[in-house]
Parts: C-alpha cells; sequence; structure tokens
C-alpha cells in the first residue's frame, strides 16, 4: 500500500508499477501535459461547445493554471480536495484542469445530489473548495450549502460559478485575480507524480453510505488510450455529451478525452431528445456514450425527424441494462453509426468497449462487446473459475482499475489476493472473448445509469414513525430501466400512502431520484432462517406485477 500526499491509502506498489509501467500501460502523461501541449501546438482549435460558448484549448489551459494559482494563493497543497457540482458546463473542465495542474484531487458530485449525500461527500472527503451555481433547475445549491457548512470544518472556500453573492467568491472573477504572465505561473507549479490520486468519485453501495473511489492520472491515462486505440479516435472526431460530467463517463470522455486527441467536446447542460440531434447535426458529432433511455430516445427523434445523423459513427450504451431490440433499431435508424453495449464502472471504467466493424449486428446487440485493457476472471462463490460460458461473478483486473476506496476497509471486500477487483456483476465469456453481463450479486438498483442503494433508502425509511420494517427493491421501468419500489410492514393500526413516504424522504433531504415509485404494503416482509430479508423474492414479484399491469 502507498500512503498517497492525499492522506489515502492506495493499492500502488512496486509489483503494481512493475506490471503497468513497465508494460507501456502506465505512461505517465497527465492532463496538465496534454492540456499544456494542445494549448501550444493547437491554440486556435475549438476544445468545447458549451451553449454559445466556443472555447479554444489555449484559453481553456490558461483559465485552468490561473484556477490552480487561487487555490494555491489560498493555502492548498497537493493532495487536497477540490469538489463540484455542476452542470455540463465548461468551468468543468477547467476546474478538472486546474486540479491535474496543481496535484490536487477532483471530487465531481452529481448534481441532483441533496444535503444526505453531498454532506456525507464533503465531509468524508475532507473538501477544501466547493464550486457550485446559485441555483440550477429546481435546486438551490447556495441554500443547502449554508445548512451544511456548520458541520464541514475542512471546507475553506465556495465559489459560485456563473453568479455573484456578496461573501462568495466569484468563478471568473477569481481567476482573472490571478494576472501573473501565464509562463511565469506554470512554471511555477512542480511535475504532478501520475501515480498520485486525481480523481475521488463517489458510487452508491450496498452498504448505504456512498463508497469513494481514487483514480490516479495513470489509471485515468490508460483508460483514456485504450478507447483511442480501440475505437481509432483523432482529432477530427467529435464527441458530443449528454451524459453528467459528474459520472464517469462524462467526466472521461468530455473532461479529459478532448485533450488526449484535440477533439471537440460539445456538452448538453439537460437532456432533450430534438436539442441532441440539433447539436450532433451543428457539430457533425461522431461519437457518443450514454444510458439506456438517451439512445431510446435519441433514435425514437431520428425516426420521427426521418434523419440519419450521417456524422455519428460510434454510439456506446451501457450503465444500465440493454436490451438487444434497442440495439438492433439503433442500427437500423443509423446506419452510418455502430451502435453496441459496453460495460464498466466506476471503480473499472471500461471492461468491455462493445464490437468493431464487421461484428455480426446480433453480438453487438447480446453481449457487451470486447473485452479491452483488462483481465477478466468468472469465478463461482468459492473464487474458484468456472468454464467458459458458464455464468459467475466478474472480477477484473487492469492498468485502469481504481487503486482503492477512500475507505481501507472496503478494500479486503472489493479485491481478491490477486488483485482482481471484484464487480459483484454476473456474467459469462463466450469463446469469441466477447463477455455478456447476466445480473448482479450487488443489492443495488440501476435507474438510468445511476447507482442507486436500496439500504440508504430503507435506513431512512425505518425511522418512519408507522414502519416496522422496510425493504427496498429495484423494479422494472420502460425508461429508465429500473426504479425504487418500497415494501414495507407497518406497525398495528397505520396507514401509509406513496405520497407519505415521498414527504417523508423530502423532509430527510434524500435525492428525488431515490424516492420509490411504489409502495406496497405487506403484513410481513419474506425473510432467511437467520433473519434476512429475501430480497430476490421481492424483485420477482415486483416483476411479475409489472408484467401483469
Amino acid at each position: 500500500m502507498r500512503r498517497d500526499p492525499s492522506g489515502w491509502a492506495t493499492r500502488v506498489d512496486d509489483e503494481t508499477i512493475a506490471r503497468f509501467g513497465e508494460g507501456g500501460q502506465w505512461t505517465g502523461v497527465t492532463l496538465a501535459r496534454c492540456a499544456r501541449e494542445r494549448a501550444r501546438n493547437e491554440s486556435n482549435r475549438v476544445a468545447v461547445v458549451d451553449g454559445e460558448r466556443r472555447i479554444g484549448f489555449a484559453p481553456l489551459y490558461e483559465r485552468g493554471v490561473r484556477l490552480a494559482s487561487a487555490l494555491r494563493a489560498i493555502g492548498l497543497q497537493r493532495g487536497d480536495v477540490i469538489s463540484f457540482q455542476l452542470p455540463n458546463w465548461h468551468e468543468a473542465m477547467v476546474v478538472n484542469l486546474a486540479a491535474s495542474i496543481g496535484g490536487f484531487v477532483c471530487n465531481p458530485i452529481i448534481p441532483i445530489y441533496r444535503d444526505a449525500e453531498v454532506g456525507f461527500i464533503l465531509k468524508q472527503s475532507r473538501t477544501r473548495v466547493l464550486f457550485v451555481p446559485t441555483t440550477f433547475r429546481s435546486v438551490d445549491y447556495l441554500a443547502m450549502v449554508a445548512r451544511l457548512r456548520p458541520s464541514l470544518p475542512d471546507l475553506r472556500e465556495v465559489v459560485l460559478v456563473r453568479d455573484t453573492r456578496e461573501g462568495y467568491r466569484s468563478f471568473d472573477r477569481w481567476m482573472t485575480e490571478q494576472n501573473g504572465e501565464l509562463r511565469s505561473l506554470e512554471q511555477s507549479f512542480p511535475d504532478v507524480d501520475p501515480n498520485d490520486v486525481k480523481l475521488l468519485l463517489y458510487t452508491s453501495g450496498t452498504t448505504g453510505d456512498p463508497k469513494g473511489v481514487l483514480h490516479t492520472h495513470n489509471t485515468l491515462r490508460a483508460e483514456i488510450d485504450a478507447v483511442i486505440s480501440f475505437w481509432a479516435f483523432t482529432e477530427r472526431d467529435v464527441v458530443w455529451m449528454p451524459s453528467p460530467v459528474t459520472h464517469i463517463t462524462g467526466y472521461l470522455y468530455a473532461l479529459e478525452l478532448p485533450f488526449a486527441t484535440a477533439m471537440k467536446a460539445v456538452l448538453m447542460e439537460r437532456w432533450d431528445a430534438a436539442a441532441g440531434v440539433r447539436l450532433i447535426e451543428e457539430h457533425g458529432a461522431s461519437f457518443s456514450i450514454g444510458a439506456t433511455p438517451f439512445l431510446v430516445e435519441l433514435v425514437s427523434e431520428v425516426e420521427r425527424r426521418k434523419t440519419a445523423l450521417p456524422s455519428l459513427r460510434l454510439y456506446g450504451s451501457g450503465g444500465a441494462p440493454v436490451p438487444p431490440e434497442v440495439v438492433k433499431r439503433a442500427t437500423q435508424a443509423l446506419p452510418n453509426c455502430l451502435t453496441f453495449r459496453v460495460y464498466g464502472s466506476s471503480e473499472a471504467p471500461t471492461v468491455s468497449l462493445g464490437v468493431a466493424r464487421g461484428d455480426p449486428v446480433e453480438r453487438g446487440a447480446t453481449t457487451d462487446g470486447r473485452i479491452v485493457n483488462n483481465e477478466v476472471r468468472i469465478v463461482d462463490g468459492d473464487g474458484n473459475d468456472v468454464e467458459m460460458g458458464r455464468e459467475g461473478e466478474i472480477l477484473v483486473r487492469g492498468p485502469e482499475v481504481m487503486v482503492g476506496y477512500t475507505d481501507p476497509r472496503h478494500n479486503a471486500e472489493a479485491f481478491d489476493e490477486q488483485g482482481f477487483f471484484r464487480s459483484g456483476d454476473l456474467g459469462f465469456v463466450d469463446e469469441h472473448g466477447y463477455i455478456t453481463v447476466s445480473g448482479r450479486k450487488k443489492d443495488l438498483i440501476i435507474r438510468g445509469g445511476e447507482n442507486i442503494s436500496p439500504k440508504e433508502i430503507e435506513d431512512v425509511l425505518h425511522r418512519h414513525p408507522a414502519i416496522v420494517e422496510a425493504a427496498v427493491v429495484a423494479m422494472p421501468h420502460s425508461r429508465l430501466g429500473e426504479t425504487a419500489c418500497a415494501y414495507v410492514a407497518l406497525r398495528p393500526g397505520s396507514k401509509l400512502e406513496l405520497t407519505d413516504v415521498v414527504a417523508f424522504l423530502e423532509d430527510a433531504k434524500l435525492a428525488r431520484q431515490k424516492f420509490p415509485e411504489r409502495l406496497v404494503v405487506v403484513d410481513e416482509l419474506p425473510h432467511t432462517a437467520s433473519g434476512k430479508v429475501l430480497k430476490h423474492v421481492l424483485r420477482a414479484r415486483i416483476a411479475s406485477d409489472a408484467r401483469e399491469g
């Protein structure tokens, strides 16, 4: 184990460095280095499109340097955490750049998270600076920060993006205060160790509280290099990104990938299929990746408008179950586009990268694609490898796998003695080397690509005075894949409606996407002999009810 400047213990040791460093998979190339080269060699090329804004590599890099200088000026040191809870705005790219330049740890927070999640993340990560909008859509971030700040002793500054308020730093104004000569400012930063933690991303776990996933500059770059090679990206490609840049997908392919290839990123602030089609056509977007609902609604809009989006050549879908019919329909609607399923997670971003040109459409529709840049084992309940084609738990080891969790207790459960990450997903590998994810051991709900921890919801529901016992399980949903269904047993004489549950969770300041969309009141929940709730029984019941309904 290596003690990182951030204070966390990581799985970067001499053996790991030798395995991936000598093999050339850990190149030591950081985002800061790439951005500096782009600023000097492609200074006039547009790096990002954000609404009406068109920003080139040179000004983007300069803003990153000046922000890093501003952070250092208030005392931030290598390994300190900076968090942002922003929509798909170019300012997220600047924050991420500043983290790489200054050796800070970047912590994206999903914009729909509220007090319960944000408070936990900021406290556990020991965040020093937080970047937020004043408000966005229905969320008042300033009010939320005001409620949380008394319990966050490490939080030094709250920086407002695209707004100004007395008592808060303004993002744009703060950067312009760093008015030194650019070359002098950038040279004042020492080279960052590529094995330092660069990204801290929280993901829902089965134990309730989010888990902090740690990635280094090297693990992130290994993933980026793999997709560039497999998908043959060049500076002529354009990535259209409707997925949140606070997810691993949006983060990698909108905030990191453009600097590695000099390609343009087109950001989409909020999802709208019609607007998405217009952006693809206007900017000649050639690549996108997102959860199932994005693909389904994009294809519906394409069919409605009778367009073929000829510039789009690659679309990967994952993060939630992708029915084969969806891929087949997309292939017909987008004849120039290779549409496929992919498999990965925050911990292991791209275990598979879909199919290649010439592969049968059926293979892209029914498998999750070729295993790339990773070793995969399929094991039984005792950890033994199973025969090819047989289902088991998916274990992954590779240069892009995370270097650990913030809580070291989670690492012992997550990795086996050979350093393979236990994904908690079930699947099999066929004789052609294609992996298919068939289910999961984890008790998670995957709602539109977002992992939701049932226990986190259950812990709140158990505080309700009318509830004796609660169990939350995944329920099929036509658009989002899955949503939450709550089974509850009530105290004698009590009554409870779904609206009561929603109001209770609202008062607890839980994110809205975690609210159950169905409530089932039962006399008692099914249990094992040891008292554990038989959630597979409840999942089967609600799935059957959904089919019959």
